[in-house]
């Protein structure tokens, strides 16, 4: 899949596609939840884009070049940048945005970050990281999401980034520029014409509509009201009939580096929850086949551990957990379970998800496990988990391509933060575990990664810290455009390069 820049112009047009739910903010640099990083990725960008092998490309960054001992990185950043009220994109914008801004704010990268010992401007256009320790997916930590750069003369003094103003009024240097939200209704982007890539963005507007209702999302579609379905906003069992409408298509790409793969929750700092047999109870109890064949409609497969099997180094040589309702209730037994009714919170994204919890409910409850629902709207969740205010919650998490981006954070003691709905959630802590992904961090043989990491994982799933369901496929249907995915990370920095048809 070529990152090559459509040469045919700018298209008069506007493209309407569907954000479900509505993102809770457009601060990428703070918000990490998927709506956000649809719609910001069209606003902000990275230092580069990945395309469908993971490989990087140039973006605000034209060249780098890596040190023969892989401890220094120098970025030569591309001329004439200017963020959206005209001032000039520079390395010191770099510098503020990954060493202050990002620091701060980005618990996903605050993590990885770790490994850099000092991030300095050289002129105005090269900026150098120097690490502590050869890290080998260092060069993926600049896409967009990962690291996304933050405006100097905007944020430089505040000492609240979380409640900053301009957090409402988002700039970047992307092929976008923010216009408008109707709260509950719609977010509009008009194209940037000052953007630095000469043809791009192809099309005049963008407008992300919200809507609530699955049926109706599909009838947006149906009608021709939107263009553009991404990945999870239609319902699995209308897919297949959508695909079918008259100019419709429908692609599973642009999902290599998310790799997606859901769990629930466990609450490991809780009782009964912080006994490892209650939680192995909970895998038992769980028909995750049926729950992929019923919800899912056959995208999406049983996972096996804590690695989606797309990304490196995974194993699935680990213990399994088929659907046993007699083991799941001996296991409740040896654990001491005492009958306590647990709180599930669903995550809000929709009546699928909904779904996937009251399929959740029905197996714990037949395994003899009290089980309430709690219902919260997107705002209400990020809270509640942000706040530890759980017992179980379903969620999906990106794995980034590789164990050390997207895997250890989930896991490692260090990442145990309040503040993050992406990291350490569950309050689980190993000091073995903790020693292995810091192993595999900064092992650069990949056969010698690929044993530490198959180590972490059997470990990690005899101890089960959240029950894994799946491995997730999102169709995205679409209409009107080609060249709608066109990297590795899909439409969230894509679709200024589609073209109308």
């Amino acid at each position: 899949m070529p990152l090559q820049v459509l040469a045919q112009g700018r298209e008069s047009g506007n493209l309407n596609v569907i954000v479900q739910p509505e993102p809770p903010g457009l601060m990428v640099g703070i918000l990490q939840n998927a709506t956000t990083q649809l719609v910001a990725g069209n606003i902000y960008e990275g230092l580069v884009r990945l395309d469908e092998k993971l490989d990087p490309h140039p973006l605000l960054a034209q060249s780098w070049e890596m040190s023969s001992d892989g401890l220094s990185y120098t970025f030569k950043l591309k001329p004439g940048v200017k963020w959206h009220d005209g001032k000039p994109f520079s390395a010191q914008d770099v510098v503020f945005s990954v060493d202050v801004f990002l620091r701060k704010t980005h618990v996903r990268l605050r993590g990885n970050m770790e490994v850099v010992e000092s991030i300095s401007a050289l002129d105005d256009l090269t900026v150098q990281f120097k690490l502590k320790r050869t890290f080998g997916p260092f060069l993926a930590l600049f896409e967009t999401g990962s690291m996304p750069m933050i405006p100097k003369h905007i944020y430089e003094g505040s000492a609240d980034f979380l409640n900053h103003p301009a957090n409402n009024q988002p700039l970047g240097t992307g092929p976008f520029k923010f216009k408008k939200w109707v709260k509950g209704s719609y977010i509009h982007l008009e194209a940037n014409a000052d953007y630095h890539q000469p043809g791009v963005p192809t099309v005049k507007n963008l407008y992300f509509h919200v809507i609530p209702d699955a049926a109706a999302r599909a009838a947006a579609f149906e009608s021709g009201k939107v263009d553009v379905a991404p990945g999870g906003t239609v319902e699995y069992f209308d897919v297949e009939r959508l695909a079918k409408l008259p100019g419709a298509a429908v692609t599973t790409k642009g999902w290599e580096f998310f790799a997606p793969l859901s769990w629930l929750w466990i609450n490991n700092r809780k009782k009964p929850m912080d006994n490892p047999k209650f939680r192995q109870a909970i895998m038992y109890a769980l028909d995750r086949a049926a729950m992929a064949k019923a919800v899912f409609y056959g995208f999406a497969k049983v996972a096996t551990g804590p690695c989606n099997s797309s990304i490196k180094y995974y194993s699935d040589e680990v213990t399994k957990y088929p659907r046993d309702l007699d083991k799941a209730k001996a296991l409740l037994r040896e654990s001491g379970y005492q009958g306590e009714t647990l709180r599930l919170l669903p995550m809000p994204y929709g009546e699928t998800w909904q779904r996937v919890a009251e399929i959740i409910r029905q197996n714990l409850q037949q395994a003899g496990i009290k089980i309430e629902m709690v219902a919260t709207d997107v705002a209400g969740w990020n809270q509640r988990l942000n706040e530890w205010d759980f017992d179980l919650s379903t969620t999906y998490v990106y794995q980034y391509g590789d164990p050390a981006l997207g895997v250890a954070r989930n896991y490692i003691s260090s990442q145990i933060v309040k503040g993050s709905i992406f990291n350490n959630v569950e309050g689980y802590s190993n000091p073995k575990v903790d020693a292995l992904f810091a192993a595999g961090m900064s092992e650069i043989d990949p056969v010698k990664r690929g044993q530490i990491y198959k180590e972490a994982q059997k470990l990690l799933v005899d101890e089960v810290p959240v029950a894994w369901l799946h491995e997730l496929t999102f169709p995205t249907l679409y209409r009107k455009v080609d060249n709608l995915v066109s990297s590795g990370t899909g439409l969230n920095d894509s679709l200024a390069y589609a073209k109308f048809l």
